[in-house]
This record gives structure tokens, sequence and C-alpha cells, in this order.
């Protein structure tokens, strides 16, 4: 029942979270600057291979969703992997995977209010980047303290014209090829198929630059795991889950290699992103003169939904992380609608850097953001993996009844996509453009580690066990 709530620790979130809202949602988290920014990066490095990287890496990301879905269903709670990796792995493992997705979200949502201020300068250039930044968190934290149902309509409809506007792409970009009635500059090549393979090869920039793409390519499907994070507001988790994860993935992966196949079939991938939004060029060739405006507006929202489903999942982890007692006690407290409100204030907080930084950040500075933030998402995703082989692993050792959403493969396909995640962790320290982000990776490592010892461990912030909200069983239990 949506009027239901979740008891743990003394607060109660809502259960007010549909299968419409979390489908969207994660659709949402994983369709924006990724896409309409990042892909052409991505074709930079790998040419028309880049749609093998989404390939394999979709695949990758649907194998860690099956993974979170099964832990997900089997424990619809607050907090999500971060407490999954508390119950299965130990304490450390719960406290660094939690921090980790914060500081993930934290690093993507201050590059999208950024970006958010530069879409929004088209429009307005008079007007001071760091006024719309402060604007728009003021209005998505107001948002986001009012009921969940509030936020999940708010995600829906963002997320909503983002999926129409890419379809609307992908339609458009088949008529150019298929009618080849392009009014906009092609740079003088016939759009068609051919152009896949007309200008280098499927890999013009050989294998290496297949895994170049990676760094860009896993940054993409970022935020997708927050189908997990809904799984402590879901009304029906057990139902809704398994269908937002199955289909969702699929999705997000289809929208992709659709939309980069269309793309580099109108223009050779060289040029892609040399002269302006690929988009508007998809708009501008069907004879669309308002096509700048209509990308612009686009790009508004998938960037409004990104800071949206920031704000909500690094809310509901350090939630998490309260009730555990890896994070200060003040944020388990939430507000009469069922909200973690001191969690929405700090993401706020956050933010507000953002309105600094406005100042001073480059605007081409994708790759870094998009490199750290990788990392932190690969992390996160090893982990998810990793604490779904130990709950296997003790469900068989203890003879407990078989999960009802079990992961697809087992074991293999969970050995192959950890492999893979630990490849594209390496392919970031091989390619100098990435490096940085193992630097920042470890660094950030390293301080979580003597956070732990000084904070957790040594302040006593570990209080009592954590509890399943569903079926009242242990989660974690104080060292």
């Amino acid at each position: 029942m949506e009027s239901s709530v979740l008891q743990a620790a003394g607060t109660a979130l809502s259960r007010g979270l549909n299968v419409r809202h979390i489908r969207f949602m994660a659709l949402g988290s994983a369709i924006g600057t990724g896409l309409f920014y990042g892909s052409a990066s991505a074709i930079q490095k790998a040419g028309p291979a880049v749609l093998l990287a989404y390939i394999i890496g979709g695949a990758a990301v649907f194998m860690v969703m099956r993974a979170l879905g099964e832990m997900a269903v089997r424990h619809p709670v607050s907090g999500s992997f971060g407490q999954y990796a508390s119950k299965y792995l130990g304490p450390f493992a719960g406290f660094v995977t939690g921090w980790t997705y914060v500081f993930e979200m934290a690093i993507v949502a201050i590059a999208d209010v950024t970006a958010f201020s530069i879409y929004m300068g088209f429009w307005f250039p008079q007007v001071d980047r760091w006024i719309w930044v402060l604007a728009i968190i003021l209005f998505l934290g107001a948002m986001n303290l009012l009921s969940v149902k509030v936020f999940g309509e708010l995600e829906f409809w963002f997320s909503l014209i983002k999926v129409v506007a890419i379809i609307a792409m992908i339609v458009g970009g088949a008529a150019i090829v298929v009618f080849g009635f392009q009014t906009g500059d092609g740079g003088g090549v016939a759009p068609g198929l051919g152009n896949l393979v007309n200008h280098g090869g499927l890999f013009p920039n050989g294998f290496e630059g297949l895994l170049a793409a990676f760094a860009v390519v896993m940054f993409a499907f970022g935020g997708i795991e927050t189908i997990g994070i809904t799984a402590g507001e879901a009304t029906n988790p057990k139902k809704v889950i398994p269908q937002a994860v199955n289909t969702v993935p699929v999705r997000v992966l289809l929208f992709y290699v659709l939309t980069l196949g269309v793309l580099m079939s109108i223009f050779p991938w060289n040029e892609i992103g040399s002269s302006g939004s690929p988009f508007v060029q998809i708009f501008d060739g069907l004879g669309i003169p308002a096509a700048p405006h209509i990308l612009n507006a686009v790009v508004i929202t998938a960037a409004l939904s990104a800071i949206n489903s920031d704000i909500f999942g690094a809310g509901r982890i350090l939630f998490g992380l309260a009730q555990q007692g890896h994070a200060p006690k003040s944020f388990s407290k939430i507000s009469r609608h069922g909200v973690p409100w001191m969690t929405v204030v700090m993401m706020g907080g956050i933010l507000l850097v953002g309105v600094v930084l406005n100042a001073v950040i480059p605007e081409d500075v994708f790759v870094l953001i998009a490199s750290i933030a990788t990392f932190a998402t690969v992390w996160v995703w090893v982990m998810i993996l990793a604490s779904h082989v130990a709950m296997k692993r003790e469900i068989k050792r203890k003879g407990l009844p078989a999960s009802e959403f079990g992961s697809p493969l087992w074991p293999v396909a969970s050995i192959l996509t950890m492999a893979f995640m630990a490849m594209v962790i390496v392919i970031l320290g091989v390619f100098e453009d990435t490096r940085v982000a193992l630097y920042v990776g470890g660094t950030w490592l390293v301080l979580l580690f003597v956070a732990y010892k000084l904070w957790v461990r040594g302040g006593g912030l570990l209080r009592a066990e954590l509890v399943d909200e569903t079926a009242q069983m242990p989660i974690v239990k104080a060292p």
C-alpha cells in the first residue's frame, strides 16, 4: 500500500514510488550528459567501434543490475547496496561503498548544475551563471523535501521528455538515412550505413581506441543503480524491482546504440562533435529551424533530471549510512512527509560548491570529470557484485531458501563481469587523460580508511544492529 511506511531505527520512509516512477528514474539517471555530450568523446576515441563498447558495457551493467535486483528483492531496505556490503562483506566495505557512491553523485551533480547554467546561458547570456546554479539548487532541493511521490512524479516527467526527444532523434535520423532529404551541413558526405565503415573501417583507431572509449562509456551508464536505492520506498518492491531491472537496462542500451548508430550513419565519425552538437545537426537536417532551441530545452531537462536523481540517490544512501552508524545520526532524521530532510540539505550544500566553481571551472574538463566518476561508479558496481557473490555463498552454506529473483548464468556471468570491471579500472590508468582518476580514487579510498578508523571504530558511531525493514532480520551488527 502506498500509505505504508518502513520502520527502522526510529525513522519512517514512506513507500510512495510505483513501477512507473522507478522505471523512469533509472532511465533518467542513465540517459543524460553521458549521451548528449559524452558520446562525442567516446566516438572520437573508438570510431564506429564505440557501438561495440556500449553493447559490451551494457551487458556488464545488466549483470550488475540483476545482482543488485536479487539483493533488493531479498532485502528491500533503505541504504541499498551500502547495507548489502555491510551485511555480506563487513562494516568497512559498507562504509566505503556508501560514501564512494555519495562521492560519485556529488561530482556528477556539480558537473550537472554547471552544465545547466551553461545551457541557460544560451537563452539568457546576460545573466551570470552562478544565479542559475543557485536557483536550480533551491528549486530541486525544495521539491525533494516534499513527499517522495512529488519527487517520483517530477522525475517521471523530466525523463519522459528526454525519452521522447531521443526517440525523435532516432526516427528523424533514420528518415535522413533512408530518404536522404538532409538539408543541413552534412560535411559533403551522403548519409547512409556506409559511413560506419567508409572512414577508416569499423575500428579506425584499432583495438586500443575501443579500450579507451570504455572510460566514457561506463560513465554514461552510471546512475542506473538508483533502481536498487528505490527498494526502500517502492510500494511493492518484490514486483516493482524485477520489472524495472529487466526492462530499463535493455532500453538504455537500445537508446545508446540506436542513437549513435544513426548519428554515425549520417555524419562521418571523425566529424561528430567538431562543429556543435551532432543532435542539433539531426534536427537541422530535417529542416527544423528551431533545432538549437529544441535541443537546448532537451539538455536542460536532462540536466534537471540528473540533478534530481543525484540528490535522491545520494540522500537515501546517506540515510542508510546514518542507520548503520557510518554517518552522523542527524542524517537519519525524517520530515513528517517521510523524507530524510537532512540528507537533502547536505546535498544542497555540496551543490553550492558549484556556485563557486562556476566562475573558475573550464568547460572542457568533461573527460576528467567522467574519469573520476567512472572510477567511483565502477568501484560501487564491483562492491555490488562482491556482495552478491557473498550472499549466494551464504544462501548455499546455510541452506536458505532460494531468491525469488535470481541472477542468471550464476556464477559464470558474475565472475566475467567482475573481471570486466577490473579491466575498466586498469584502462583508466593506462591512458594519460584518464590516469588522474586513479590518483583521485586512490586518495579517496585512503581518506575513507583513515576516517573509518578514527571516526567510526574510534568514535563509536556504530550503534545497534541494523534491521531489515521487511523481514525484521539483522543486517549488520556492531563490531
